[in-house]
């Protein structure tokens, strides 16, 4: 770790204080309000969320469990917000906010936006994209400096399984340029496997860093002795850590441990990071023919690697 200059760590207090001075945000009757700066955070996640359970609440404000536990029983209290067991999990709590919740929660919204608009308002146009512009670059600054370069796999939470479809469909018209037509398919597979899945033959895995879903990969039933391995996909800014091959390996080591022979894939020629992990994992190639797909045309490819 670099050394960083006491002027810089100064500078940085500085503002720091000067900001927090200038909005406000310090008052425990924020904007006008009877609620602190942590209250109208929290209101924030769950306008946006519309239903959350309770542990990712709280990772996502990175607030002590105590804390945010106290600030939920107020709020439930003044019925701004529910609290429910999880359909999937009872063992979990799932917030959501009331009409009353909702309402509060567009007072502060439209207060926060008028106080916003009273501070840009004297910079004129351009002073406005200088101050946009600064802000932009302090966000991407400290973004990169804090992402963290570990990763862990897990099972998908609810909500997930719908990731995946949205980002495949994504993803894959930004660089391959496929249209809708794929994430359909994409739709359709994920679909049969959240309704019909058996745990003990299939699984998926998502791949994380710090909270944020970023790859995954299904391992599903063929038949009796053959696994299809489904939805390989590694966000473009996590690549080049090594997630797309740890996936492949979980998921065919998966497959030796549920007793299948065989494990399939399908693919198509223009993914060919995707081919090379496949290759290195040991499959082979079994079919290919051109054909239109998706609306291009590509080269339809069938893979297998035997597991005994």
């Amino acid at each position: 770790m670099s050394v960083v200059p006491q002027e810089q760590v100064a500078a940085v207090r500085a503002f720091n204080r000067f900001y927090t001075n200038l909005i406000g945000a310090l008052r425990d009757d924020l904007l006008g309000t009877s609620f602190s700066l942590t209250e109208a955070r929290v209101l924030f996640e769950l306008a946006q969320a519309g239903e959350v359970e309770m542990s990712d609440l709280r990772q996502r404000l990175d607030l002590d469990a105590g804390y945010l536990s106290r600030i939920l029983t107020r709020f439930e209290k003044d019925g701004l917000v529910r609290r429910n067991r999880s359909a999937f999990d009872g063992r979990r709590q799932v917030i959501t906010l009331t009409p009353d919740g909702r309402e509060a929660f567009t007072t502060l919204d439209a207060r926060a936006n008028e106080q916003i608009v009273e501070l840009l308002a004297p910079l004129g146009p351009e002073g406005q994209a200088h101050l946009v512009a600064a802000i932009n670059t302090m966000k991407a600054l400290l973004t990169t400096a804090r992402r963290s370069t570990s990763y862990s796999l897990r099972e998908p939470k609810p909500g997930e399984m719908g990731w995946i479809v949205q980002r495949h469909g994504a993803l894959y018209a930004a660089e391959y340029e496929l249209d809708a037509s794929f994430e359909a398919l994409v739709a359709r597979t994920v679909g049969e496997y959240a309704t019909t899945h058996d745990p003990r033959y299939e699984r998926v895995w998502i791949a994380d860093i710090d909270g944020e879903p970023v790859g995954c990969i299904g391992c599903v039933r063929e038949d009796d002795t053959t696994a299809r391995l489904r939805w390989l996909l590694v966000e473009p800014w996590a690549r080049g850590m090594g997630i797309g091959a740890r996936l492949v390996t979980e998921c065919v080591t998966f497959a030796r441990q549920a007793g299948y022979h065989r494990i399939v894939l399908w693919t198509i020629d223009v993914l060919e990071t995707a081919r090379r992990l496949y290759q290195r994992a040991g499959f082979r190639l079994a079919y290919e023919e051109r054909r239109p797909l998706f609306g291009r045309h590509l080269v339809d490819q069938d893979w297998v690697l035997e597991l005994r």
